[in-house]
């Protein structure tokens, strides 16, 4: 196993999840309306008829075969829902990753900027089951955006996604996933072929308080290799004004990564906020 270090970078993030959490209580009063608590359970289902903006921060160490190197990746992850009619929705995801990294191998450096945008589109009913089953099915794109060579695949890439959960009480839980073949590029860089699975469980109170245990694992096809980490998270859904914000601290463990990869505990900052619809 390798030996965790803490970095300046990692401080931080310790720091921004401590003060979050403190602060939170601030937000709003200690008994929050049912509609918040029913808000905060909907931004828990990927397929929930919201629009919303997710700024995702996390933290990674111990990259590299030395084990010496760390990376910082913001992911903007707009969500936008789009009524198709009255018995369908299309749900568009997309992920725009910028990241800060530094010795990911030996040699390598320090890398900024923008890495490859993943966007997601699911088709899903407007209405879930009599059981609270609710699914969404539909293609998951990889565009080769990266600004530096190190921050992505250069590859074009394409493949199905689909996505099954859950809403029972004040539970939810699911699994997202999706495979990626890659179909043009760099021919001089690594064919894609990875399969994601992120399962996902999350429990709201009425206090619109919210615990979520959930994985990201992958698995390369082609280097025949796991990425297997868990993660907890803890998010209080709070008022700015007018505007709903969901606020998130997280912590994480890699269970299984390629020796090239990150290690040990892994941290994570989020902060959601809810838009009015366009569509």
């Amino acid at each position: 196993m390798k030996t965790l270090r803490r970095k300046p970078a990692q401080q931080l993030i310790l720091v921004l999840c401590s003060v979050i959490l403190i602060a939170v209580p601030e937000y709003g009063s200690a008994e929050e309306p049912s509609s918040n608590a029913d808000l905060a359970q909907d931004l828990s289902n990927p397929l929930a008829d919201l629009m919303s903006i997710p700024l995702q921060i996390n933290y990674d160490g111990d990259i590299g075969l030395e084990e010496d190197g760390w990376k910082l990746q913001t992911n903007i992850q707009p969500v936008i829902p789009v009524n198709l009619n009255d018995n369908w929705n299309l749900i568009t995801r997309t992920i725009i990753p910028l990241t800060a990294q530094d010795e990911i191998f030996p040699g390598a450096g320090s890398q900024n900027g923008l890495g490859d945008i993943n966007l997601s589109l699911f088709l899903s009913p407007d209405n879930p089951s009599g059981e609270g089953v609710t699914w969404g099915i539909g293609p998951v794109l990889l565009i080769p955006t990266a600004s530096d060579s190190l921050l992505g695949t250069e590859k074009w890439g394409a493949g199905p996604t689909a996505v099954i959960l859950r809403v029972h009480g004040q539970w939810t839980v699911g699994m997202l996933a999706n495979h990626v073949w890659s179909y043009g590029g760099d021919s001089n860089r690594d064919d894609i072929s990875n399969t994601f699975l992120q399962p996902f469980a999350a429990y709201t109170w009425p206090s619109a308080w919210t615990v979520s245990l959930q994985s990201e694992s992958s698995y390369n096809w082609e280097s025949e290799q796991w990425s297997v980490p868990i993660n907890l998270g803890v998010t209080k859904l709070v008022t700015w004004g007018k505007l709903p914000v969901s606020l998130q601290a997280g912590v994480g463990y890699w269970l299984e990564s390629p020796d090239s990869g990150p290690d040990g505990v892994r941290f994570r900052f989020q902060a959601t906020f809810v838009l009015p619809k366009l569509f």
